[in-house]
């Protein structure tokens, strides 16, 4: 038979997706190309990307393997389509948050490849303090070396040996670094006060108010300010030894409570006994603020145990060369063969390439001012994803779907550039790139851009455009098209004159050594919106999160400033609300009625009815968290999780309540002819119409609408929230108050933002600072910058480059600004929306 050329497939074919809102949607996904799907928040392109795409190329993945493999891998159910054709293996790409034994170095993996250098390659030192030069032995002996000096015979030590979180553990601090320690100085809140007036901060703590009281009972003043107690009774509040006694203790409404065995619990051991009886994030978070973290005194913060610190290479340990920015360090490594032996030459040189290479994709991302020793929980999201990324691209794999899913978040534009070219990279190697962005940039340097929506929730769901960009650019159908070609209106409110921004005063700050900021003293205006833009790892996290916060709260507190806080005016600021993109709830139970206060409200107006006053039913009833009212097969999730044996647990709609929550009996009270279930399926838009005359729910509501929530459903969870989503619905309490001693600080706000989303995100920080409140964002999205009111970018550059002021002023003045890089990206964002 003559050869029939094989058609390789081109194009992904998904039809019939069904996954939360898709709508029976079909598309094809061009194949070996770099493909950018954008829309609404909550429009489903997620639900695309991640609910069909790496859902379904994952699992047919996991299905190609043994069973006994399969049982031991946390497997994903079928997604909710009819067929997907030409699909390729898929990995996902979203960092996760790094634990506290995490590194730069771990999460690479470079730091694996050091330690089998520094364990091949390095110069050990014997029992007897002789350096033993590097030696082919230690490869071909199983480790045992012989010191030349005195004929010893050593073990020396395995790249497993070098594991800070494992063998080579510092015997202090367990490999962390740091250890932990009660300060008295944070313990005792004001020295001013007496103990009867609340001097102790440890005894404020749940059920520790009385010990003022137990206090004097065992015979320390507590009438007299605590600076002028004696050396011993200061000793006794802070350290005394816990014994009871017999008192009573009158109550606030003058009641006397009688205690035979009241305990006297030090200030000390407030705190610790706390610390050892909580898991609570919250609670945890709050004992914290009584301990100082200090560095290791045995390791000094390198991790290791000391002893292994006496092996270098080329005259320096693992530690010091782990503490050099990547840049020198590829520099040092080019240094190793040199001073290896001839007879190790081949082995060094193959050592070093291969670290050589695993460093490559962080310099050519923009991490090179990073350390391998830097913690992963000192990293900003950009820097997560790109390490994450960076070890992607050392993988070299071909014909894998690489689903991103918002790859730009914590990304400076200039780093945006170094990702598309990874993105080209990984398609050079043959594979497919699917990206969900809302990054203009991004999304012009797709081959491909799959449009959905045209809104979010129940109005979303559908293809609106796909094609070039060129031709998005010139769709009429298209939302994202006038922010590609610069006809969207950019500046959402009036901009400031200069001397207008300081009417209302200012936030002053100086902070002085701290990570890579030295000296820097910083005026936020307040009641105005400032953003704090610069490279990743420039600084803004350690200004605004580190110190700023931290700073206030114990001014209000009239505690000490923090040590890296050298002054501080809060200009009137009470109070601090930090709002971040962390899903909101933990489990299906938390939803958009529960976050608010609609379901209380919808419970009240159900137990007033006719019919359950009748029945004798309470607002409790009305909960699917209480058993009364909840379905009894599924408990109120509204799911049940079936365990297959081999295959991944099956999650489905109940079958007795159809994912209604609530039991029949509760179902069959109406309101308005509206069970509580139908209430609950209702989005936000939908629900307004209902309670015109329930001004309560009506407020709820009409504020979700207005912070452009209303696609949202009343019984929606809210741990799947996006990032954007959770930020918003954080803020429905605090809309429509006075907030004139309020310091809002957003992190990263645009996360998962349309730029339409992006545009009424601008109107609630309006709201806000109509309110009277001051708004700081933590950004680096040009619209939201072009959109403030005063903007701060640090710089000039990330890590050691970083942590000086670089530019101040109203966007216009930063984007004229030529030492500025995010004003020359800045510039050109303006100049493009005002041709």
């Amino acid at each position: 038979m003559p050869n029939q050329k094989t058609q390789l497939p081109t194009k992904i074919k998904v039809r019939g997706a069904k996954v939360n809102n898709l709508k029976d949607l079909d598309v094809d996904i061009p194949l070996n190309k770099f493909v950018a799907i954008t829309g609404r928040s909550g429009s489903g392109k997620s639900s695309l990307a991640m609910g069909v795409l790496y859902a379904e190329g994952a699992r047919r993945y996991l299905n190609a393997l043994s069973t006994f493999t399969r049982r031991r891998i946390n497997q994903m159910g079928k997604a909710a389509v009819d067929s997907v054709e030409y699909l390729p293996s898929a990995l996902r790409q979203r960092p996760q948050v790094p634990g506290v034994r995490s590194t730069v170095g771990t999460m690479s993996e470079s730091l694996n490849i050091l330690r089998l250098v520094f364990s091949r390659l390095g110069s050990p030192v014997c029992p007897n303090g002789h350096q033993v030069p590097p030696t082919l032995d230690v490869a071909e002996n199983d480790g045992y070396v012989t010191c030349p000096t005195c004929g010893v015979t050593l073990m020396a030590p395995g790249a497993e040996s070098f594991a800070f979180n494992s063998d080579g553990a510092c015997p202090t601090c367990g490999g962390l670094g740091e250890v932990r320690q009660l300060d008295a100085s944070l313990i005792i809140g004001n020295e001013d006060q007496t103990l009867a007036e609340g001097a102790v901060a440890s005894w404020h703590l749940p059920g520790r108010n009385f010990m003022p009281t137990v206090a004097n009972a065992i015979g320390i003043p507590t009438d007299v300010p605590y600076k002028d107690l004696s050396a011993a009774d200061k000793q006794r509040v802070l350290h005394g030894k816990k014994q009871f006694v017999s008192l009573d203790i009158p109550s606030s409404k003058g009641k006397i409570f009688h205690m035979d065995k009241a305990v006297y619990e030090n200030a000390f051991a407030a705190v610790e006994d706390s610390m050892a009886t909580t898991k609570n994030e919250r609670t945890i978070a709050k004992l914290n603020k009584f301990y100082t973290f200090d560095t290791c005194p045995t390791c000094h913060g390198t991790r290791l145990n000391p002893d292994l610190l006496k092996q270098d290479l080329n005259g320096k340990n693992i530690a010091e060369v782990s503490d050099l920015p990547i840049n020198e360090l590829r520099k040092f490594a080019g240094t190793i063969v040199d001073w290896l032996p001839a007879n190790m030459h081949q082995l060094g040189q193959s050592l070093v390439d291969e670290l050589l290479l695993s460093l490559q994709p962080m310099v050519d991302l923009g991490l090179d001012y990073l350390t391998l020793s830097r913690p992963g929980a000192t990293l900003s999201t950009g820097e997560l994803q790109r390490i994450q990324l960076g070890r992607t691209l050392r993988s070299a794999t071909t014909g894998v779907l690489y689903v991103l899913d918002e790859p730009s978040v914590g990304l400076h534009p200039a780093n945006v550039t170094g990702l598309i070219k990874a993105f080209r990279g990984l398609v050079a190697q043959g594979n497919s790139v699917v990206v969900v962005d809302h990054d203009t940039r991004i999304i012009g340097a797709a081959d491909y851009v799959i449009e959905i929506g045209p809104g979010a929730g129940k109005t979303g769901g559908t293809v609106v455009d796909e094609g070039t960009v060129a031709a998005i650019a010139a769709s009429p159908h298209s939302l994202i098209a006038p922010f590609l070609n610069g006809t969207a209106q950019l500046r959402e409110r009036p901009q400031l004159a200069s001397q207008e921004l300081w009417q209302k005063g200012s936030l002053d700050i100086e902070v002085q050594h701290r990570f890579n900021i030295k000296d820097v003293a910083v005026k936020f205006p307040k009641n105005r919106l400032t953003t704090v833009t610069g490279m990743s790892g420039a600084g803004k996290t350690t200004l605004v999160l580190d110190s700023l916060i931290p700073a206030i709260e114990a001014d209000v507190e009239h505690r000490s400033l923090p040590q890296h806080v050298t002054h501080l005016d809060r200009a009137g600021v009470r109070h601090v609300v930090k709002v971040d993109s962390v899903p909101v709830g933990k489990n299906v139970r938390s939803t958009v009625a529960t976050y608010t206060d609609i379901l209380d409200r919808l419970r009240k107006l159900f137990a007033a009815t006719p019919e359950a006053k009748k029945r004798g039913y309470t607002n409790s009833r009305f909960s699917y968290n209480v058993k009364a009212g909840a379905c009894p097969m599924c408990n109120g999730t509204g799911q049940i999780s079936l365990d297959v044996q081999y295959l991944p647990d099956i999650t489905e709609i109940c079958p007795q309540c159809h994912g209604e929550r609530y039991n029949q009996e509760t179902l069959a009270i109406k309101w308005q002819g509206y069970s509580i279930a139908d209430i609950l399926a209702l989005s936000v838009d939908e629900a307004l119409k209902v309670f015109t005359d329930e001004t309560g729910i009506e407020q709820t509501l009409q504020t979700l609408h207005d912070m452009g929530l209303g696609y949202l459903l009343l019984g929606e969870s809210t741990p799947a929230l996006s990032g954007g989503e959770a930020q918003r619905l954080k803020l429905v309490s605090r809309i429509g108050k006075r907030q004139t001693g309020t310091l809002f600080i957003f992190d990263e706000p645009t996360v998962g933002l349309h730029p339409l989303d992006i545009q009424q995100l601008v109107k609630v920080f309006d709201q806000l600072l109509q309110q009277g409140a001051t708004v700081i964002a933590i950004e680096h999205d040009l619209d939201l910058i072009a959109n403030a009111d005063y903007v701060i970018d640090m710089g000039p550059g990330g890590g050691i480059d970083g942590g000086q002021l670089v530019a101040t002023g109203t966007p216009l003045k930063v984007s004229e600004n030529a030492a500025s890089v995010t004003g020359k990206y800045l510039h050109d964002q303006l100049n493009l929306f005002q041709k």
